[in-house]
């Protein structure tokens, strides 16, 4: 619960940087319908319609149901709570009153899909219970501020990622001894989910896409399922991206072995070279990720590499947010691409974490990496242990 109170403080500060009087989060059936601001800075789930209001001068008030009183205090987040019976109009306008913002920032963006929670059928709630009032003159996005919260991470979630990274990597350790020829895809996953069961997690993305499997050359390469058809043999690259979901925040890194042909001792040259440039361009990558550069910029790098060393470019960002999503907010180490809205023009700051991630396809099957790194005011720090060779089997 500490975590949600540094992310309150962290929300105080930033309606002053990004000129919010006040930052509004207003929503219903949060485990039908999970918002933002709820998932970062307050954590209880609530039922009945609840304003949550965080204002500059340091003032929490939630105006929620009389039954979800004691599941938003439990959180030691908010200053004041307010409750209500048959509506929350009444406490609402009144709330408003007493603050009297100029700006009043929802959770709505059309780049940051984490920074967008607010629901049409929401927003039109509240223009309704602010009608007749100067407020509902006085909504704006608090997108940007939201964005901000969700990339600047707290020491407390530092170190909460850094230790679902951990996990991950135990379980990657134990992956060694079950690749084996003749088994499927869906065999090395089941692993996996077994593994994640029997520590009670859930996987940091769709328990069925996750892990990602590829062995060979024919197994395609994205967010699919593992396959029960395809089978480990000598000479396929395995290649395995998973993540979990531990303590409220996630990992995701991308892990590599070959199975050696009969007399083979090391490999083959064209494998090597693959590796060698995908290791090349997210070394170099990381080296561009700094406080202050754009998104773009960052990819851009790794993307020269790949490309100058004669490989296609990969089709997606380098790099995105790690956090309490695997794919989470903020800026985004991605080219200038229509789907990327303005992520990428973004800039690096102290406190994000991002997956680095790129690959490159080969007779032997998709040769991929990823890396989880925390940028400081010196450059990243490596969370992840970097796999600097392939593992042979």
């Amino acid at each position: 619960m500490s975590v949600y109170r540094e992310k309150a403080d962290q929300a105080s500060a930033l309606l002053h940087e990004f000129d919010l009087d006040c930052w509004l989060t207003f929503a219903r059936e949060t485990v039908v319908s999970p918002d933002p601001g709820i998932e970062l800075a307050i954590g209880s789930d609530v039922t009945w319609p609840s304003a949550f209001i965080f204002t500059r001068d340091g003032q929490r008030i939630a105006i929620v149901g009389r039954y979800d009183v004691p599941g938003v205090a439990s959180y030691g987040v908010c200053t004041e709570i307010i409750s209500y019976d048959a509506g929350i109009r009444e406490q609402l306008v009144k709330t408003l009153t007493a603050i009297n913002p100029s700006k009043i920032g929802l959770n709505y963006s059309q780049d940051d899909k984490t920074s967008d929670g607010l629901t049409v059928g929401m927003y039109l709630m509240l223009q309704e219970l602010l009608k007749g009032t100067p407020y509902v003159e006085r909504l704006v996005s608090a997108g940007p501020l939201l964005s901000a919260l969700r990339a600047r991470k707290t020491d407390g979630e530092v170190a909460l990622i850094k230790a679902a990274i951990d996990t991950t990597e135990d379980i990657v350790d134990l992956i060694t001894a079950q690749i084996q020829v003749g088994k499927s895809e869906k065999d090395i996953g089941d692993f996996v989910h077994a593994e994640f069961k029997r520590r009670g997690l859930p996987s940091a993305w769709s328990w069925d896409g996750c892990p990602i499997v590829n062995s060979g050359p024919n197994s395609a390469v994205g967010h699919g399922v593992p396959s029960a058809d395809i089978k480990i043999e000598p000479g396929h690259i395995v290649h395995i991206d998973l993540g979990v979901q531990q303590d409220g925040y996630c990992s995701d890194i991308q892990r590599l072995w070959y199975v050696r042909r009969p007399g083979e001792t090391g490999l083959p040259p064209e494998i090597q070279r693959a590796f060698d440039t995908v290791r090349q361009a997210i070394r170099e990558g990381a080296k561009a990720l700094r406080p202050g550069v754009k998104g773009h910029e960052v990819d851009q790098v790794a993307r020269d590499v790949i490309v100058d060393a004669g490989y296609p470019e990969y089709m997606h960002a380098f790099g995105h947010g790690l956090g309490k999503a695997c794919h989470d907010g903020g800026p985004l180490l991605g080219p200038r691409w229509e789907r990327y809205g303005n992520t990428p023009d973004m800039l690096i700051e102290v406190g994000n974490i991002y997956t680095l991630e790129l690959g490159i396809e080969t007779s032997a099957g998709y040769v991929g990496l990823e890396e989880d790194v925390l940028v400081t005011e010196n450059g990243v720090v490596f969370l992840s242990k970097e796999q600097t060779e392939v593992r042979m089997i």
